[in-house]
């Protein structure tokens, strides 16, 4: 004979999952505004690549054939800002999670970039030192509000791996 005990798993406080929330929407905000921003930077790079240029904080820009640095970086920020939107409208918030810890590496080497080219220090570190920083905490927020758990879909099988 079994006894079964009449005491369940608490719930979660209401001021808890309050925070979850309100986490989960920070999360989903900075990540969707990391995207926007991307897109939008292309898009200026695209479109304005002069105008684009000068605020990225190197002052000797290339011009005529070595110009062509400006449709890379157009493609870069146009990638991307898809592939966070992408990942965000599909509901792959751990997977975008991942992604955005990765995407870390652009910004800092910006910043490097614009250190080692003889660039402000106010460029480097209040720019690209910045969003480095804001990336890094997206991506901290959307692993504390995801999980393997709550992906949409199947996880991958890795029994054949």
């Amino acid at each position: 004979m079994t006894v079964q005990s009449s005491v369940q798993p608490s719930a979660p406080s209401l001021a808890q999952a309050s925070r979850t929330s309100l986490t989960h929407r920070a999360a989903t905000v900075l990540a969707a505004l990391g995207g926007l921003a991307c897109l939008w930077f292309g898009i200026d790079f695209l479109f304005a690549p002069e105008s684009a240029a000068a605020g990225f904080g190197i002052p000797a820009w290339p011009e005529g054939q070595a110009a062509g640095y400006f449709g890379v970086k157009a493609a870069r920020d146009l990638a991307n800002g898809a592939v966070i939107l992408g990942l965000l409208a599909l509901g792959r918030r751990r997977s975008l999670a991942w992604v955005m810890l990765l995407m870390t590496i652009a910004p800092v080497g910006d910043c490097l970039s614009v250190l080692s080219h003889g660039g402000s220090y106010a460029a480097a570190l209040g720019i690209h030192a910045a969003t480095a920083a804001a990336v890094l905490v997206t991506a901290g927020l959307l692993f504390a509000t995801s999980g393997p758990e709550r992906e949409s879909g199947r996880a991958l099988d890795r029994s054949g791996v």
